[in-house]
């Protein structure tokens, strides 16, 4: 697989792993891009489509989509660092290969999750909806790119690295005030509360 192809496979692995599988798969069916073998399964490529539209409306419920990205914490990683593994046409040797990709799916999953930190903070459901959609629509557009254009996809990628690992750092800062803020107001309607001590006579 080109290592362009292979850079937005790792990098969309953090946002939609399933996705990816289920794209690199058929585009490897139609000979689109040379991807790896085991994707190109038919069972794989079912497989890949079921738990994508499962985690399509999984990622739309906002705190669920907090616990779908904590237990894919290891897995959209690791992935991404297998898909990133079967790039042929550079001479890093293998696991520096699996070990960037492992990376490049980090850096997008660590974004998307703090993102999705932040906007459950909010107690309406549009936003949720709203954030959800783009992010599959960006790791489409950066699919489309990477099958289409592998050389431009190098350089999109290493910008949107960049980009997701300052929004993870910034976001997460985000999360964790509002947290603070949330628990705050919360003790403070507790103790609103509270019934009087009595007073002796």
């Amino acid at each position: 697989m080109d290592i362009g192809t292979a850079m937005g496979a790792g990098w969309s692995s953090g946002i939609s792993v399933y996705g990816v599988l289920a794209v690199l798969g058929l585009a490897g069916r139609f000979d689109w891009v040379d991807a790896p073998s085991f994707v190109e399964q038919w069972w794989v490529i079912a497989t890949a489509v079921v738990l994508f539209c499962v985690e399509f409306v999984i990622d739309k419920i906002a705190l669920l989509d907090t616990v779908w990205d904590g237990v894919h914490t290891f897995v959209r990683p690791a992935i991404g660092g297998l898909l990133m593994a079967t790039a042929t046409d550079t001479a890093w040797s293998t696991p520096a290969l699996a070990a960037s990709g492992v990376l490049l799916a980090l850096s997008s999953h660590s974004a998307k999750a703090s993102t999705r930190l932040v906007v459950n903070s909010s107690p309406e459901p549009a936003s949720n909806v709203v954030v959800s959609l783009a992010e599959d629509g960006l790791a489409a557009a950066v699919m489309a790119i990477a099958i289409a254009r592998p050389e431009l996809a190098v350089a999109v990628v290493a910008l949107l690295t960049v980009l997701s690992i300052a929004a993870a750092f910034v976001l997460y800062r985000v999360a964790r005030r509002l947290g603070r803020n949330l628990r705050a107001a919360t003790s403070r309607r507790r103790g609103q509360g509270d019934p009087p001590d009595p007073t002796p006579v």
